[in-house]
């Protein structure tokens, strides 16, 4: 898509953004703006929470034509906590999730969250993280964990291979991976931020992989149309 067609369509993938924010219930978008410029999608204004924040990227990534997002919404808590408190709720979510170990561990500072300790793959980091961004309070996260896996895997690209092409989500013939140690870079061109984030979650379940080099790019060959207010089936 050439950059003045791109142009022309900020207007429509901005006021797409906008819709999409506004129809999400899962946060508050009354304090949201959104601005658009060649298909780069900028977010700013304030939430409540930092899960809110979070919530509110990956939506305007769902929406067709967004090829990438600038996060700069600030989390304004309504209700401010100390951070004993954030601490004794932190650890009580991470317990509930038997998947987590024990060998993760939380330090909480001004609401800011640093996780630290070893796991046995990229997605139990990443589900380590997501728990703690739902405790109530965190301002942000910054993430120390080691991924450590408990044995050595052979065939480890062709078992990620394998992995995407059992993906329904993911195109996988339109995507390169490499394997470089533990760090897979993956490739390629899809139309949806949807199958980016899918390529990159398959990877992570695999066992000896410490890092995901998630180059795919979104190249959308459609984009947003106004659509009528008469419903629409």
């Amino acid at each position: 898509m050439s950059t003045a067609t791109l142009a022309r369509t900020d207007p429509l993938v901005r006021d797409a953004v906008t819709q999409q924010l506004e129809w999400d219930s899962e946060f508050d978008a009354s304090s949201i703006g959104v601005t658009v410029s060649h298909g780069v999608v900028t977010l700013t204004g304030f939430i409540d929470t930092y899960a809110g924040k979070l919530a509110a990227e990956r939506a305007a990534k769902r929406v067709r034509g967004v090829r990438v997002v600038a996060n700069d919404i600030q989390v304004r808590l309504r209700l401010e906590h100390t951070d004993p408190e954030i601490a004794a709720d932190i650890g009580a979510v991470l317990r509930l999730r038997p998947a987590i170990p024990d060998t993760v561990q939380a330090v909480v500072h001004n609401g800011r969250v640093v996780l630290t300790g070893t796991v046995p793959t990229l997605f139990v980091r990443a589900m380590a993280v997501n728990a703690v961004r739902q405790v109530s309070g965190v301002k942000g996260i910054d993430t120390h964990i080691v991924v450590v896996p408990a044995v050595a895997i052979r065939d480890l690209r062709r078992r990620i291979v394998r992995a995407l092409h059992r993906n329904a989500e993911v195109d996988a013939r339109e995507l390169a991976i490499i394997v470089d140690g533990s760090t897979v870079t993956l490739e390629g061109e899809v139309e949806s931020w949807a199958e980016v984030e899918a390529a990159e979650q398959a990877v992570m379940h695999a066992p000896g992989v410490t890092e995901v080099d998630n180059r795919i790019k979104v190249s959308p060959h459609l984009v947003p149309i106004p659509l009528p207010d008469t419903e629409i089936c």
